[in-house]
């Protein structure tokens, strides 16, 4: 799924922008409206214009390759996400985090671990329990519910799914007769919680990259 998810992102890239016209075509059009959303509404909407361009790229990439291989999980003969084995995931949250600190020692050389573990303001007794916290929170959590998060909502989604039309199947083929009612009932909530896979499928893609920008900008930002 991983691989099929790879070459069917890279085709649409490469179709949608090896001939840029003035009135865009087609898959131009699609191309640009998927670039131009996380342009707009992630990478300038938080970062800024400046960081926003500057760190476009590992986000673009970082919403279409969630995205894509979110949305295998829904394509019939398929039906499971790329998403939904660890390793992408964490791979996804690892280069999350790197960005993120490169980003904030690259601001601050000398300050950025200081003001990260070291928020000013509070009276210095208090930095044997802050020190800790602020350490798992911004350098141990964050990088572990990026990929818990995206790796259990398609995981569950995929169970979900097996379990409706597996239902169907075992009350339509399996038992037959007025059985066949609960199949249709169980058939339809399969349609309508496919339906709601592919909105999950994008909302995860924006909610990865999202926060990815929202830790880039704290790693940016004056202070902490």
């Amino acid at each position: 799924m991983q691989f099929l998810a790879t070459l069917a992102l890279v085709l649409f890239l490469v179709l949608g922008t090896r001939r840029m016209k003035i009135v865009p075509g087609r898959f131009q059009s699609i191309a640009e409206m998927g670039l131009d959303f996380v342009r707009v509404n992630i990478a300038e909407d938080i970062l800024g214009k400046k960081d926003g361009r500057r760190f476009l790229p590992i986000l673009t990439t970082i919403f279409f390759m969630v995205l894509f291989m979110n949305i295998t999980g829904v394509i019939p003969g398929l039906n499971i996400a790329g998403t939904s084995v660890i390793a992408v995931p964490m791979l996804l949250a690892i280069v999350a985090y790197v960005t993120f600190i490169y980003a904030g020692i690259k601001k601050s050389p000398g300050g950025f671990f200081k003001n990260a573990l070291l928020p000013s303001g509070v009276p210095w007794p208090l930095y044997i329990i802050i020190v800790p916290l602020e350490f798992l929170s911004t350098f141990i959590i964050r990088p572990v519910t990026l990929t818990l998060r995206l790796l259990m909502n398609m995981v569950v989604g995929h169970l979900m799914l097996v379990l409706f039309f597996s239902a169907t199947q075992f009350f339509v083929v399996g038992l037959g007769g007025w059985w066949t009612a609960l199949g249709a009932g169980s058939l339809a909530f399969g349609l309508a919680f496919t339906l709601f896979e592919i909105f999950v499928a994008f909302l995860q893609a924006y909610v990865f990259a999202i926060l990815t920008a929202v830790y880039i900008q704290l790693a940016v930002a004056e202070e902490h």
